[in-house]
């Protein structure tokens, strides 16, 4: 091989490894963000939607506010809206189950959510599992490196052999330097998912027996009187 490209390898593995470390930074910063971002959306909602005083009123609030939460709401009251108008009696649309809907369309709603929150987590897992090893083939082609020198020189000293194999040894440092906060991100935010998806699955089990109530339909006629009650009181 090219000696210059030889010489390029273990300096590239670093800055790799570097590279490595700011992705694994950047996707902390933003996930934190996501995630605060949702906490405070969700929080309004909540409030919001269970100070409904029906659930009418709760559909105009699902409408009205950012989140996750307000997003299944939304999907969930899309399942059970019916148009009481006269040519559209007698649709196929009609003779659906609404409560097979309801849970479709809540399941569906937050698995999208989901997938939004595990945005990063690949990477992240990623980076955690393949910076040691990336670290121990610098080190590696490091100490072949250090080793061809050596024996070239025709020296084999204590001073001539410890300063270049240290020196590859620091690839693998900075590798494990880079893996352990990548991981500890990862479980992180691999917990915070878990709790999320555990909020919008009690908010989906919380929806679907507000919506037995109500039989699982409303109509859009009354939530646009509701809508209308709504504004002119504001």
């Amino acid at each position: 091989m090219n000696d210059s490209l030889s010489s390029m390898i273990v300096p590239g593995v670093l800055w790799g490894l570097v590279l490595f470390s700011v992705v694994s930074w950047a996707i902390l910063l933003v996930k934190s963000a996501q995630y605060l971002r949702q906490k405070s959306q969700n929080k309004q909602f909540s409030k919001a939607f269970w100070g409904a005083p029906d659930l009418l009123t709760a559909a105009e609030h699902a409408s009205q506010y950012p989140g996750s939460l307000a997003r299944i709401a939304s999907s969930g009251f899309e399942a059970l809206l019916v148009d009481e108008s006269p040519r559209t009696t007698q649709q196929l649309a009609h003779t659906i189950n609404r409560s097979d809907r309801l849970e479709r369309n809540l399941r569906q709603q937050i698995q999208k959510e989901r997938r939004s929150l595990e945005n990063g987590q690949a990477i992240l897992a990623s980076i955690g599992s393949t910076a040691p090893f990336i670290g121990l083939f610098g080190t590696v082609w490091g100490i072949m490196e250090a080793l061809q020198s050596i024996g070239a020189s025709g020296s084999a000293s204590l001073e001539t052999v410890a300063g270049p194999i240290g020196h590859a040894l620091i690839a693998t440092g900075v590798g494990i330097a880079v893996a352990v906060p990548a991981v500890l991100i990862y479980n992180f935010f691999l917990r915070r998912l878990k709790l999320a998806s555990a909020d919008m699955d009690d908010f989906a089990h919380d929806f679907d027996a507000l919506a037995s109530r109500s039989a699982f339909s409303i109509t859009r006629q009354a939530i646009a009187k509701t809508t209308a009650a709504v504004r002119e009181a504001s």
